[in-house]
């Protein structure tokens, strides 16, 4: 990577955003973060970000990917563009999927075309999802005490596994995640596609349809009710945030080397645990007390009985593993949110 580079990120006052944006200015990048701040906890991720940096130190510019017009006037000479905005629920895409193609599918379509026009030479990474690979329903999945898992996939599911859009949501992003790719492929971009799982760390606002591990955690801190879909032996590898970005400075390093690619990017098998009965006494434990919680026994749309990711490629071509352990990064989780009660309302 070159010493000092301008980073342009999309949702850059969302959770990986700003995460991403701390990060990066502690190394001595400019970033220059756009977003319309139409997420909970947007403004304090900002507030936070001034606190940590100073009031000069990046540049905010409140936008929204679905303006074209916008993003081409503050993309140019961009060399990294870290493109993180997007509608994030697969409950509200079913609700409302016209909203979702815009932010996910037109959203992304505009960034990479804002890129090809104005700055050719930037690395791209997206930020797609492991639900491109949709419900999986013919995967075979085994039943034990307090989990699902896979009954042949040893290591997770490899980026070669047949994809499958399920729910607007699923359609919007894996739209969005072969665009990427393409623009690789036809126009030379330095596009980089990486499928996450289950990111969780400090400055997650979670809610009930998105960002669980953090819901559930703020939910037992503030006494709020928690429901769980399904039977809560639904399996998820989960990564924490630093580790994500560890991953993303990679890929900016080897852009060259790596570009027009997918990636899986999750705990892999050595870090996952099931929704609930395995976070549950983990959770419980952190909070010195039983968390009581409903059961909704209709399952989500698309939801997977098991997702664990086969990270060996991005172990291979990138040299990148995860270093946080799942229940240490939850411990933290727990403490930052606990520290900070008055950052929480209820939606």
């Amino acid at each position: 990577m070159k010493d000092r580079m301008k980073i342009f990120i999309t949702g850059g006052a969302g959770f990986i955003g700003c995460n991403s944006a701390d990060y990066f200015l502690r190394q001595g990048h400019a970033v220059v973060i756009f977003d319309n701040l139409s997420r909970v906890g947007g403004r304090a991720n900002l507030e936070w970000l001034h606190e940590q940096h100073g009031d000069h130190s990046f540049r905010f510019v409140a936008g929204d990917v679905r303006d074209y017009e916008t993003l081409t006037s503050v993309v140019q000479g961009a060399d990294v563009v870290l493109h993180l905005a997007g509608q994030v629920a697969v409950t509200t895409s079913v609700i409302n999927p016209r909203e979702d193609f815009e932010i996910n599918a037109l959203g992304t379509f505009n960034v990479l075309e804002a890129v090809r026009q104005h700055c050719p030479e930037a690395a791209v990474l997206y930020a797609s999802t492991n639900k491109v690979y949709g419900g999986m329903e013919s995967v075979r999945t085994v039943e034990r005490e307090t989990r699902y898992a896979y009954a042949d996939f040893v290591h997770g599911i490899p980026e070669n596994f047949p994809l499958d859009f399920h729910s607007p949501y699923g359609c919007s992003k894996g739209a969005a995640d072969q665009y990427t790719i393409d623009y690789a492929r036809i126009y030379g971009l330095k596009t980089l596609t990486l499928r996450q799982s289950s990111i969780f760390g400090r400055r997650q606002f979670g809610v009930e349809d998105q960002g669980w591990v953090a819901h559930f955690v703020i939910a037992a801190v503030k006494g709020w009710p928690i429901t769980i879909y399904g039977d809560g032996k639904q399996v998820r590898d989960l990564l924490h945030v630093s580790d994500l970005i560890r991953a993303y400075e990679l890929g900016i390093a080897q852009i060259e080397a790596l570009k027009g690619q997918a990636f899986n990017l999750g705990g892999g098998p050595e870090n996952t645990l099931s929704i609930w009965a395995e976070f549950g006494p983990i959770l419980e434990s952190l909070a010195g007390h039983p968390v009581a919680v409903t059961y909704n026994s209709d399952w989500r749309p698309g939801d997977q009985h098991v997702f664990v990711a086969d990270i060996c490629k991005a172990e291979r071509k990138m040299g990148w593993r995860p270093r946080v352990a799942v229940q240490e990064g939850i411990r933290d989780l727990y403490e930052w949110v606990s520290s900070n009660p008055h950052l929480f309302s209820r939606q």
